[in-house]
Parts: structure tokens; C-alpha cells; sequence
């Protein structure tokens, strides 16, 4: 028999409504328990020394409390459940609605350090974000790792510094770190962290952010959210110190040819009368002094001889490795110190024709290309021709290497 509500308060008589599973109310309940039971794949809980303890504890607890009836122990065994379901609540709000962008700096150089910035944003209207850190990690693209052998036999010492070596070789094409935030990041609010790596090889270098992490609020449970945001960095080859050549050894390379016309150059040409315009530290006082009038010095004009620098990348002129890089390195050094003396007209790799250096942005195109260059398993091309004096690099041993200009010794690394 249905109850019946007393007359006075009955209304009209309306058939009984069957519950309704995705009223809003309960999709919410149902959405909470089962991200509660199955979360993300891209989130996990790890718990803490703390936090095991405190299931430990919770699990002696309800083993107690259920053999001895006692309602203080269940009392307690519910505080201490909702201290670790309060505390994967509270550190899902911690991480809802924060947003962060990877920037990397420029190009940088093999064997300086680069610092990646990290931009923070917090979307939330009222709650701050507090404990946040940030797993980071460097990757050269395409990197073959050389392990070292592995010792036999049982010496401990020889097996200590084979892992050591083993880390290092790691080392040298992975670095991984960890940026936390020191402060607490306030609702509409934005940070900024630092994190700093050197790369010690040229090439293209894969920087990634890994996971975020939080221990907020209470320490029990460590979580994790993988993000997987990814970002390349361009590491340009290493600068090499070089010896030039004297003037009895080879062709230098200097930084301009005198000329017989009067310009700026660094040589004096001679003696002329003061005109009206002209430096008072042109001044000649002893020659003025003389001859009874103010005299000036003029100096002879540089001549603005350029060089197109032509470097082959093929395993026949490059048969060592190690050669290859060093002269890599010291094409970029190269095309670097000619370009800022304002003499370096064109560049060119292997067999393609020169391309005209106008400004900073086709050196750094050059660069960039030799950041990733590689030996090609080709014979040696000769250089394309060119109005310019031509500088070429060949093996110079079997460590060194030396510069050429039209075919007499410049310069050696």
C-alpha cells in the first residue's frame, strides 16, 4: 500500500517518476567516484613515506575496528580515509586551470649553457596553486650512444668506473632536471622558472617537458601529470681557437689590404694642410709646430677584399670523425670572425653555388646548417667558382685541420 500525504498537504495526484540516472546531481557523484577509482591515464598517485604510513595505519585500524565493534575505531578509520581522498581532491584543484608554455632562448653554441623558460599561468578566479615542479628533459636528436665494454671478471673497481663511464655516455646526450616553484602562484597570476642545461654537442637538441608534480596539500600522495609538450633547440657548432699564419707561411687572414687612396684604414698615407671639419685628434702637433701651421694626418683606405668560404662534407676528405667535427667548428668560427670584419661575401656546402652573406640572417642560416650537417658518402666535389678568394678546409693530419685561400695556408686548428 503507497503512502498517502494528510489532505491538507496532498496536491494533485501525480504518478510516481522513476529515478532519472544522469540528473546532474548525480553525474557529478558518478564523474567524482570514477575519476576517483580510474583517473586519467595521464595522471597517477604515488604515495609518500607519510602516506604509506597512514594506510598502514588505516588498514590496523579497520582490522580493529571491525573485530571489536568499537565506534570510536570507525570513527577514527573514516578520519583517516578522508585525509587521503581529501588530499587527491585538493591536489587535482591545485592543478586545475594551470597553464604553462616551454620558451627557449635562441641558437646557442655546443659547450654553453642554455636556460629554457618556463611561462606559468593560473586560470582559477579564487584558489591559488602552491607546490608545483616541473620534470624537464634534453634529448639530441638522432645521438648514438657509445656504451663503454663492459669489464669481465670480478674487480669492483674496473665494474665502478664502468658504470661511471656508462652515466657519463648518458650523460652527454640526455639531461634531465626539475624547476620548482618557490612561491605560490595567485589566482590570475603568471610565473616564470628558469631551467638551465649545457649541451655539449652541436645538432638539434629535443626539449621536453615531462610531467608536472605537486605534493599539496598534506604530503600523503605524490601526483603526477604527464604532458609531453615538446620543443627543438638549435645548438650551433663550438668556437675553436686557430693559429693563423705568419706573412712568410702562408696567406693571413687580415682584416683588410692597404690601399693608395685616403680613407679610414689603420696606415698612415701623409701630411695635409687643416681644413675646417677636421678632428682635433688628426692633429700632427710636431710636424704643425715645424712648419708653422696645423697639419693632420691621413690615413690610407683598407680594400675591402672579400672571401667566399666553401667547406665539403664528404666521407672522402673527412675519413675521421673527430676531424669532421673540428672542422665544422672551425667553419662556423671562420664564418663568424670574417663576417664581423665585413669580408665574408658567400658561403657554400659541398657542390651548391656560393650564397651571398648580406647581413645577419644568412649567417645564421649558415650556422643553423652546419648545427645538423653530416658526412655524406660521396667523393670530393671541387669548389663552384667565385669572384671572391676562396677558402677551403682539408685534413691536416690526423687531428688537425687547415684553412686554405686559393690553396696556400691560412689559418690551422
Amino acid at each position: 500500500m503507497a503512502w498517502a500525504p494528510p489532505s491538507f498537504l496532498a496536491g494533485p495526484r501525480t504518478e510516481p517518476q522513476p529515478i532519472d540516472p544522469s540528473a546532474p546531481g548525480r553525474r557529478v557523484w558518478q564523474r567524482l567516484l570514477w575519476w576517483l577509482v580510474f583517473p586519467r591515464v595521464k595522471q597517477r598517485f604515488e604515495p609518500t613515506v607519510p602516506g604509506v604510513v597512514l594506510i598502514a595505519l588505516s588498514m590496523g585500524v579497520g582490522m580493529a575496528a571491525y573485530n571489536s565493534a568499537n565506534n570510536i575505531l570507525f570513527i577514527t578509520l573514516s578520519l583517516l580515509l578522508a585525509c587521503l581522498i581529501l588530499s587527491g581532491v585538493m591536489s587535482a584543484i591545485n592543478l586545475r586551470k594551470v597553464r604553462w608554455t616551454l620558451r627557449l632562448p635562441p641558437p646557442v653554441r655546443a659547450g654553453q649553457t642554455a636556460t629554457v623558460t618556463l611561462d606559468l599561468a593560473n586560470g582559477k578566479s579564487l584558489v591559488p596553486a602552491y607546490g608545483l615542479w616541473f620534470e624537464l628533459r634534453s634529448t639530441l636528436r638522432g645521438a648514438v650512444t657509445v656504451w663503454p665494454e663492459r669489464p669481465k671478471g670480478l674487480n669492483l673497481k674496473a665494474r665502478r668506473q664502468w658504470w661511471k663511464d656508462r652515466i657519463a655516455a648518458l650523460d652527454r646526450v640526455d639531461a634531465q632536471g626539475r624547476t620548482a616553484m618557490r612561491d605560490r602562484l595567485d589566482p590570475h597570476g603568471s610565473q616564470q622558472l628558469p631551467w638551465s642545461f649545457t649541451p655539449d654537442r652541436r645538432g638539434l637538441w629535443r626539449v621536453e617537458l615531462a610531467s608536472v608534480g605537486s605534493l599539496f596539500p598534506f604530503g600523503f600522495l605524490r601526483k603526477f601529470l604527464s604532458v609531453g609538450e615538446v620543443r627543438e633547440l638549435v645548438v650551433w657548432p663550438a668556437l675553436v681557437e686557430y693559429r693563423r699564419w705568419a706573412a712568410g707561411g702562408g696567406r693571413p687572414l687580415a682584416s683588410g689590404n692597404r690601399a693608395t687612396r685616403a680613407g679610414h684604414g689603420a696606415d698612415l698615407l701623409a701630411l695635409r694642410k687643416y681644413a675646417p671639419g677636421d678632428s682635433h685628434r688628426l692633429v700632427h702637433w710636431k710636424a704643425s709646430a715645424r712648419t708653422g701651421q696645423l697639419l693632420v694626418r691621413q690615413y690610407a683606405a683598407e680594400s675591402q677584399q672579400g672571401y667566399a668560404l666553401a667547406f665539403d662534407t664528404s666521407e672522402a676528405c673527412w675519413p675521421r670523425a673527430e676531424q669532421f667535427e673540428l672542422a665544422v667548428s672551425l667553419a662556423a668560427t671562420l664564418a663568424e670572425d670574417l663576417f664581423r670584419a665585413g669580408q665574408l661575401r658567400a658561403v657554400s656546402l659541398d657542390a651548391e653555388p656560393p650564397c651571398a652573406l648580406r647581413g645577419l640572417a644568412e649567417l645564421e642560416e649558415f650556422l643553423g646548417r652546419l648545427a645538423v650537417v653530416a658526412r655524406r658518402s660521396a667523393p670530393c666535389v671541387p669548389p663552384s667558382s667565385t669572384a671572391f678568394s676562396r677558402i677551403t678546409l682539408q685534413p691536416d693530419g690526423p687531428r688537425g685541420v687547415v684553412a686554405l685561400i686559393d690553396g696556400q695556408p691560412a689559418a690551422q686548428a
